[in-house]
């Protein structure tokens, strides 16, 4: 398995709330998601990011089936590149062991 970790900083003015809502519209909509968690940071330090999703996937290729299709790419996707800061938003890609 995989495991898809992105940390977003969102733009000024961007509801937490409503990208964790739309983060997890994909249970049960996103095929290539095995699991999906999402958390609001709530210390609010300097060094944090606003928002983490993690995404448990079955491999490599089902994260690249997620990235370009299905309801991630058409439907999530835009949403959160208009409400986070994409260059300073961060992800991590790893195998389950």
């Amino acid at each position: 398995m995989i495991r898809h970790v992105v940390c977003f900083k969102l733009k000024e003015g961007a509801s937490a709330e409503e990208a964790k809502k739309m983060l997890l519209s994909m249970k049960g909509r996103e095929e290539t998601a095995l699991d999906v968690e999402v958390g609001i940071d709530g210390l609010h330090s300097p060094r944090s990011y606003d928002l983490i999703l993690i995404v448990t996937l079955k491999d490599f290729a089902a994260l690249e089936r997620y990235q370009t299709a299905g309801y991630h790419a058409s439907t999530v996707k835009p949403y959160m590149h208009a409400a986070a800061d994409t260059t300073k938003s961060v992800a991590v890609d790893y195998p389950v062991d």
